[in-house]
């Protein structure tokens, strides 16, 4: 890749949500790296810029001065183009910095509201006419691990018969920073994490770390959107990328050892 720093220049970059779940190790890296960077939050911190998204309060400001913007901020609640627009119009007052996004692999071919949400967003971004790099990622270990942790509860798990990719926001951090340090990609390549397993072994492996034993009953689920995952269309394959496993993961959790000894 090449780095647009000149001469070992630092890259002023800021990250939207960098006290998030991604945000955070994003923000770690890129300043293990040297660099200049500031993270908005709409709570004030240490080493915080504050703005709002939402409402573009702050947001000019913040941008103001960015060679890179990498947008790790998220909404559940249908407003993440929203957030993209008040980013864009920001950037491009602000000299156009290049934008740099996450989104999830499959959110062009999963009829899920969030995805669509998120390929809304990558249109936005596409079409803004800024610098722009759109990296695609599976789903996070922690989101797989929460979606079975409450089935793990019953007496008997229903499983679906679906795959998934689960990729830690580790190595997703060390993708985007590396990105951030680099030219405009446009749509990048896919990151996925580093092995593709059935829900059913997804499943055991949290059994395995909280000490349970529980009976699993593969089940096949009705609608346009299971189709969808049952046909991998939120797999990226040809993409074992990741280097952290859902296992590894697992293991170094602070209450995996807490919910084991809760089962005794």
């Amino acid at each position: 890749m090449a780095v647009i720093a000149d001469g070992g220049g630092l890259v002023r970059i800021l990250v939207t949500g960098g006290t998030g779940q991604l945000g955070r190790p994003v923000v770690e890296r890129l300043r293990a790296a040297g660099e200049e960077v500031r993270v908005l939050s709409r709570t004030a911190g240490p080493d915080v810029v504050p703005g709002d998204l939402r409402t573009g309060r702050g947001i000019d400001s913040a941008v103001a001065g960015a060679d890179v913007v990498v947008h790790c901020a998220t909404d559940f609640f249908g407003r993440e183009e929203l957030l993209a627009r008040t980013l864009v119009e920001a950037a491009r007052w602000s000299g156009g910095p290049h934008l740099v996004y996450v989104s999830i692999v499959g959110v062009d071919r999963v009829p899920l509201g969030y995805y669509r949400a998120r390929h809304e967003t990558e249109q936005v971004i596409a079409s803004s006419g800024l610098p722009y790099t759109i990296q695609r990622a599976t789903q996070f270990h922690a989101l797989v691990r929460t979606l079975l942790a409450g089935a793990t509860r019953l007496p008997v798990v229903p499983v679906p018969r679906v795959s998934f990719q689960p990729v830690d926001v580790r190595d997703v951090a060390r993708r985007l920073a590396d990105l951030a340090l680099a030219e405009p990609a446009g749509r990048a390549d896919d990151f996925g994490g580093p092995e593709i397993l059935t829900a059913a072994e997804l499943t055991q492996a949290v059994l395995e770390v909280s000490g349970r034993r529980r009976k699993l009953v593969p089940v096949t689920v009705p609608g346009e959107t299971f189709r969808a995952y049952a046909g991998g269309g939120h797999l990226a394959p040809d993409h074992l990328d990741g280097e952290i496993t859902f296992a590894r993961y697992l293991a170094g959790q602070p209450d995996a050892g807490v919910l084991r000894y809760r089962e005794r």
